[in-house]
């Protein structure tokens, strides 16, 4: 049978563009499907301007710290519509840089909605294309919940294109992303209220993580609810009232909006038409194997919608490890050992490996060592601020491997990556002691432990 495309995507976030753009240039007739901005939600609506904007919360900081460095006091304030006017610019060069590569591999792309017709036809409008194969990279989307008003609540969609900043915000959950806007606009100068529904933040993560960024943001300002829910939302004014639950206790907060950035994430199946196909969905998400076939042996799917591990570069490395097998003669599976991620939250946060707790239950809580350091780093030592760097190796004793390295700290992210690097080597502790420090330096910690 003959079919319009070698490779159908439906999708142009980052797993769908690079799956595309990999297919084609190992020959394959390619077309990417999408009805919104090239880049999917990282480039338009999460990590590119919420890192943009985690760098602008920083400075507030920086001009006070540089007094303690014998710089004059410096008076400033956030023009908030010419940075927001910055980021979007920087999100639209981006979207030209992809609309270019993927003119440049020779992917057309197709405007609109794709949804099935058939397990080879996709439908958008009222046009039809068919595909030999057929890559789901559709993506994710915010979840709200069935609380009273609701509908006076933004998600991390919508934050970003607020037309002010709020002068009070609360923020819903404990996640990562929530995590992460709350510091940011606890930076910008904004009253944040975080709510979350247990003790500690950033559930999954290793505890000491955990404590350390929660006693950091508190530390800056953020007030925290735990063991809380949201019972309700309501309109006032120019304003919403926000009704949470602690126990016996309802608390009324009032601020400029809501935001449920913590809530996480589901797959964005509707309106794609699986029921048309065999394509099975477990909770709400795609089901795939280790190469990332459906149930059915030509549709594959990568990224969010598959709800494995929510991040960037593995949707990347899914839809490249496939592109290789299918097209270029060079199979190979996604790894999910060993993903180092970073928090960009105040203080920032970043892992790999394994976590104290599963280490322990995976090896035995004997079979363990625990390497920890916490300090204050030099550069604050002249403002005289108290903020603090924690760094944490966790080593299997028989082997002396590095299990899990994690970190709470400036620059926790890029440190991170490079220490990745040798937990995903195997490298052991002994390695780790035998390497030389660069000093000063934060990093240097890491091979100085003992």
């Amino acid at each position: 049978m003959s079919y319009d495309y070698d490779l159908l995507v439906i999708g142009a976030g980052s797993g769908g563009i690079a799956t595309a753009r990999r297919a084609a240039e190992y020959g394959a007739k390619v077309a990417v499907i999408e009805f919104d901005r090239l880049g999917g939600t990282c480039v338009n609506r999460g990590c590119i301007p919420k890192k943009l904007m985690v760098y602008a919360a920083h400075f507030p900081g920086l001009m006070e710290e540089a007094t303690g460095y014998g710089w004059s006091k410096v008076e400033s304030h956030l023009n908030w519509s010419q940075m927001v006017e910055k980021i979007n610019g920087e999100v639209g060069r981006l979207n030209g840089i992809y609309q270019r590569m993927l003119d440049n591999s020779k992917v057309e792309v197709i405007t609109g909605v794709g949804s099935f017709v058939d397990s080879h036809t996709v439908a958008v409008g009222d046009k039809k294309y068919t595909g030999e194969r057929i890559l789901i990279a559709v993506g994710g989307e915010p979840v709200k919940p069935n609380i009273l008003g609701i509908e006076h609540a933004l998600t991390s969609d919508e934050i970003f294109t607020l037309p002010k900043k709020p002068e009070r915000l609360v923020v819903l959950g404990g996640g990562y992303i929530g995590s992460e806007f709350a510091g940011i606009f606890n930076g910008l100068g904004s009253e944040v209220t975080q709510i979350i529904r247990h003790d500690h933040i950033l559930r999954g993560f290793d505890q000491d993580i955990r404590e350390e960024v929660q006693a950091g943001m508190i530390h800056h300002g953020i007030k925290i609810y735990q063991n809380a829910q949201l019972i309700s939302v309501e309109r006032m004014g120019q304003g919403i009232q926000v009704s949470v639950g602690t126990g016996d206790t309802v608390d009324t907060i009032v601020a400029d909006a809501l935001t449920l950035a913590a809530l996480g994430r589901k797959p964005r199946l509707g309106g794609l038409g699986l029921e048309n196909t065999k394509v099975k969905v477990h909770h709400g998400a795609v089901v795939v194997d280790e190469h990332n076939r459906t149930s059915e042996e030509h549709i594959f799917a990568v990224g969010d919608c598959t709800d494995r591990l929510q991040l960037t570069p593995v949707a990347i490395n899914e839809g490249r490890a496939f592109a290789d097998t299918t097209y270029g003669n060079k199979p190979r599976l996604m790894s999910y050992t060993n993903v180092p991620t970073a928090i960009f939250t105040h203080p920032e946060a970043a892992t790999v490996g394994l976590t104290e707790a599963e280490a322990k239950e995976q090896y035995g809580e004997g079979a363990i060592k625990v390497y920890r350091s916490k300090f204050r780093p030099m550069y604050y030592v002249l403002p005289d601020k108290q903020e603090k760097t924690l760094m944490k190796l966790v080593v299997e004793v028989a082997t002396d491997k590095v299990l899990g390295a994690h970190m709470v700290g400036d620059y926790a992210g890029e440190i991170i990556q490079g220490v990745a690097i040798a937990v995903k080597m195997g490298a052991t502790k002994a390695n780790f002691d035998a390497t030389v420090g660069i000093h000063p330096s934060s990093a240097e910690e890491f091979v100085t432990m003992r």
